[in-house]
Order: C-alpha cells, then sequence, then structure tokens
C-alpha cells in the first residue's frame, strides 16, 4: 500500500540525538534548541522565534500573550484543525466562524468586516496547504479595528506572500513540526513574535511563567513566578531531529516542489476536461507543496475515488470537518454569514500521497490511477 504520507528523515537525526545524550543534557533549551531559533531568526527575519512542544502549543501561547478573555470574540475559518479554535476557547472565547474561499481554501477576506463587532479582540487567518492567505487585506481590516493578527501557519514552512515568510506578517505566528509536516520531529511547534512588545512575555509564559530564560543570560540575579504559563519547551532530542532537516530544509522544499508539480501536470489533462478541480496558488504566493489535493464533484464521489484508489493500493484521504458543523464547533462559537463554500468544498477535496520520499514513478501511479476511474466511470 502507498502511503498517504511518511514522516522525513534525512539521516543526520541518529547523530544528532545521540550526541544530545553524550551530553546528558536533554532537556529544553540546550544547544540544539538554540540553533534551531536562530535558524528561524535569520531565514525568517523574525524579532524572536521560540520552540514549543507542539503547533497546538504555539497557538495555546499565542491566546495567552493575546490576553483573551472570557466572552472575546475571535475570528477564524471554519475549515481548519481543531487546535486553531481550541487555543482560544480555552481562554474563554467565543469563535465565529467565516466562509472560506473556494480558489485557496482560506479565509474569505471579503467577509471580515461583517464578522467583526465590539467583541472581536483577533482574526486566526489559517495557510491552508502552504498557500496564503489574502494578508494585506487582513492586515488591513486588522489595524482598522484595533484588531490583532494570530497567524496558523501550521503547513506553511517555506511560503511566502509578496516576499514575506508566513508567520512574519501578523503580530504572532504559529507552526507546527508534526511528523506530517514538511519538516518534522514528530510533534513539535514554534511561535514566532513579530512584536516587540510581547517578547519578553513570551519567555516567561514559555518558561512556566517565570523569567529563568532572563536568569541563564545573566539578565536576573534570581529567578521567580512572573505570570502565568506553563511547560511548553521541547526536549533537546526533538530539537536535534528537527535540526537536521533544518540543514537541509531548500533542498527539501525544491524536491516536494518538484513533485507537486508532477502531480498538477500529469492530473491537469482531466482538469481541462472538467473531471476536477487542481489546487489554485494565487499570484505573488509562493507555496511549500505541503500537500496536494484535488478537488470532485461531491462527496460521494469523492468517498468512490477514494475506495477506489484503495483497492489498487493507494492511501488517499480528505481533511477537516468543518468546526462550525461539529458539536463543540456549535456550543463554543457561531457561524457569521452563510456557509457557501465551507462544507460544500470540504466535502469535494481529496488530498493523495504527499512526502519528501515518493518517487516520481509514485506519482505516475495514482496520476494514472484516477485517470482509469474517471475512464470507468464515464459520468
Amino acid at each position: 500500500m502507498l502511503p498517504f504520507n511518511e514522516p522525513l528523515v534525512t539521516g543526520k537525526e541518529n547523530a544528532y540525538i545521540q550526541e544530545v545524550l553524550n551530553r546528558k543534557k536533554i532537556s529544553g533549551d540546550g544547544d540544539f534548541t538554540g540553533k534551531c531559533s536562530t535558524w528561524f531568526e535569520d531565514h525568517l527575519g523574525c524579532r524572536k522565534a521560540l520552540l514549543t512542544t507542539s503547533g497546538t502549543h504555539a497557538l495555546e501561547m499565542a491566546a495567552l500573550l493575546a490576553d483573551i478573555q472570557p466572552a472575546d470574540e475571535i475570528i477564524m475559518p471554519s475549515y481548519t484543525f481543531v487546535s486553531t479554535a481550541n487555543a482560544f476557547v480555552l481562554r474563554g472565547a467565543i469563535i465565529v466562524f467565516v466562509d472560506i474561499r473556494p480558489d485557496t481554501m482560506n479565509i474569505d477576506e471579503s467577509r471580515l468586516e461583517e464578522a467583526i463587532t465590539s467583541k472581536t479582540r483577533a482574526i486566526v487567518p489559517v495557510h491552508y496547504g502552504g498557500v496564503a492567505c489574502e494578508m494585506d487585506t487582513i492586515m488591513e481590516i486588522a489595524a482598522r479595528h484595533n484588531l490583532l493578527v494570530i497567524e496558523d501557519a501550521a503547513q506553511g514552512m517555506m511560503s511566502e506572500y509578496k516576499g514575506k515568510d508566513l508567520g512574519t506578517i501578523g503580530h504572532l505566528g504559529c507552526y507546527s513540526f508534526h511528523e506530517s509536516k514538511n519538516y518534522n520531529c514528530g510533534e513539535g511547534g514554534l511561535l514566532i513574535i513579530n512584536d516587540d512588545s510581547l517578547v519578553r512575555r513570551a519567555e516567561i509564559i514559555r518558561e512556566k511563567g517565570t523569567n529563568r530564560s532572563e536568569f541563564f543570560r545573566g539578565q536576573a540575579d534570581k529567578y521567580t513566578w512572573m505570570d502565568i504559563g506553563s511547560s511548553y519547551l521541547p526536549s533537546e532530542l526533538n530539537a536535534a531531529c528537527l535540526y537536521a532537516q533544518l540543514e537541509v530544509a531548500d533542498h527539501i522544499n525544491a524536491r516536494r516542489l518538484q513533485l507537486w508539480r508532477r502531480y498538477y501536470e500529469g492530473l491537469k489533462p482531466l482538469a481541462e476536461k472538467g473531471r476536477l478541480v487542481l489546487p489554485h496558488i494565487p499570484e505573488g504566493c509562493r507555496h511549500n507543496a505541503h500537500m496536494f489535493f484535488i478537488k470532485v464533484k461531491d462527496g460521494n464521489e469523492r468517498q468512490r475515488l477514494i475506495r477506489y484508489l484503495q483497492e489498487n493500493g493507494v492511501m488517499a484521504v480528505f481533511h477537516y470537518i468543518p468546526l462550525h458543523s461539529s458539536p463543540a464547533g456549535r456550543l463554543y462559537g457561531r457561524f457569521s454569514g452563510h456557509d457557501k463554500y465551507t462544507t460544500r468544498e470540504s466535502e469535494r477535496l481529496l488530498r493523495l500521497p504527499m512526502y519528501y520520499n515518493l518517487e516520481e514513478t509514485d506519482v505516475d501511479r495514482v496520476v494514472a490511477l484516477i485517470g482509469r476511474y474517471y475512464e470507468r466511470d464515464g459520468s
């Protein structure tokens, strides 16, 4: 069976992990954590980069930094992973879901202003598949209404919007290094702080609410409890694994883009015949080939195609069930306006196998199977 995903391993992970074990310092904020943070700050051009234990925890830290209070309203798309909403629900916020654009599956920036009320505190754009939201418009709306922008760039490492890395445009940015991501350490995340006024508090929150980081830098003669916080530091073992991949990040990105383009060109004839819809990359956006998806006629056709691919040894999956239609989504949030595209487009989307070690022959096999399915289907 051709898997849907295979976690990336470059070959250096074992050596770096052994180096950590030999040093007998495996808790957080060691040498490899420092190397990763420096890499991100240099390559992304951000003010501060803090490794976390997961993308979920990066979002939770962002909610704490934003000082979200009970009954505050947070605007986001419904088509996203549960962590995007949970981080703010944990602070007592009400989630206001906004419809998506059918071309990118990202939040529809034209529907934002009608969702804003006197209780709105932040906008959380989600860069689906590593393809950027329309950030100029989002930032302009946020500035006009004095709102924070917290980018969920969990899938967006190495992607750009008009020359700016995703996660570095809003006030805060959140990444994931889960095993399904382009760069992974099993479980891990990153919080990007782009607002200087939030840097010191971010370090404190990440260190269980203490000024421990300042103490170790010699900026305080003792460390003590300063604020609320939790244990958001990943182990040095995770950081060592991640750094092995950051060292060859450009090579990994180039390989994924090569596979993505092969899918696109192979399936283009079916798209031209109207059998399916291919991904759209807006002008000014550079994506990272995080995923390759197609959109078919409807949910029934998607299930038939999934079954056909599985019968022929290929694992393909669909993605999120829109949050507003879930029990928790109905309890903790509301949908602003009309759900014109979110549910309909989510039911059409099918993700194909996409990972670094995928072979060109594997891509060609999947493309051929989809072609045969439509020949057989004849509809």
